[in-house]
């Protein structure tokens, strides 16, 4: 395949799975209103979970070994376990483009532990970018809190934090074993530990729920939890990682849009402006430059 359509074809699977993360949130939205948070935030797993195992038998994949099986839990500890109850629990009482501008956050927490994992130093640029995304995230969150941070404020960007720590380590990870391998074996990992809490949170009145609440359960059990990072992971493998991931830049506003689409959600024009200096500040950021520790120092850490 030759490098030009590889590209293109990266963008394309990129663009795919920034679309299907975005409709994440509007999805959880609504799915919490008639399953509540566990259901939701942990259920999806397991459904998951059935599907990734089929997978993963039919495809023979390598079992990890102990050192990588170590690692997985955190990835399965940031996508599989903490985000999705945190931003489940958030997204019952935040609308979604609150979330979303609190969550544009994540691309500089993934950058910020992948350095940290790389034994980089992040440069001045870097850290005055993430003051001021961070600053304009709280300012956002307090305007909207009556001058008080919520609980869910804070739920989301421990979301945005955890998730960017299983990030760095899975992409690390993805060297070893595979793309959508690591998101795959997390899942499996991480099921088994839901079906107890996932039980007993189970009700017939459940059964009345109405057809969207289950696609919106549907939605994200297959694709949020386990399809949309085969995307992601496949756009970055063809189209390289740095220039794939720019397209996560354009996740807030997506998350913005879909939820005045999908959810009638009236968005201001404050939210668009907080929503713009978070983003442009991530990616400055993002590309700011690292220096390497030397090993003298490294060694005495």
């Amino acid at each position: 395949m030759q490098r030009e359509t590889r590209e293109k074809l990266g963008l394309l699977f990129g663009f795919v799975g920034v679309i299907c993360f975005s409709l994440t949130l509007p999805a959880t939205s609504v799915a919490v209103t008639y399953f509540g948070t566990t259901i939701a935030g942990l259920g999806r797993t397991i459904v998951a979970a059935i599907l990734v195992a089929i997978v993963l038998i039919v495809r023979k994949e390598t079992l990890p070994s102990p050192s990588q099986f170590k690692r997985l839990l955190v990835v399965a500890l940031g996508a599989v376990l903490g985000f999705p109850l945190l931003t489940s629990w958030a997204m019952e009482s935040l609308p979604v483009s609150h979330g979303a501008v609190e969550l544009a956050l994540l691309p500089l927490a993934t950058a910020g532990f992948a350095l940290v994992r790389a034994g980089e130093v992040p440069s001045l640029k870097y850290w005055i970018s993430s003051i001021i995304a961070s600053l304009a995230v709280i300012v956002y969150a307090l305007h909207l809190g009556f001058g008080q941070l919520q609980m869910a404020d804070l739920a989301l960007l421990a979301a945005a934090i955890i998730l960017g720590l299983s990030y760095a380590e899975g992409g690390k990870l993805a060297k070893e074993l595979g793309s959508w391998q690591v998101i795959a074996w997390a899942i499996v990992i991480g099921a088994p530990f839901f079906i107890v809490p996932v039980g007993l949170h189970l009700t017939t009145d459940m059964l009345d729920a109405p057809i969207h609440a289950w696609v919106s359960l549907l939605y994200l059990s297959v694709v949020s939890q386990f399809l949309a990072y085969v995307a992601w992971y496949r756009g970055m493998a063809l189209g390289g990682i740095a220039r794939i991931s720019q397209i996560q830049y354009l996740q807030p506003f997506l998350m913005i849009l879909f939820a005045t689409v999908f959810l009638n959600e009236s968005i201001t024009f404050f939210t668009l402006v907080i929503a713009v200096i978070v983003v442009c500040s991530v990616i400055v950021g993002k590309n700011a430059p690292v220096s390497k520790k030397n090993p003298a120092q490294r060694t005495t850490e």
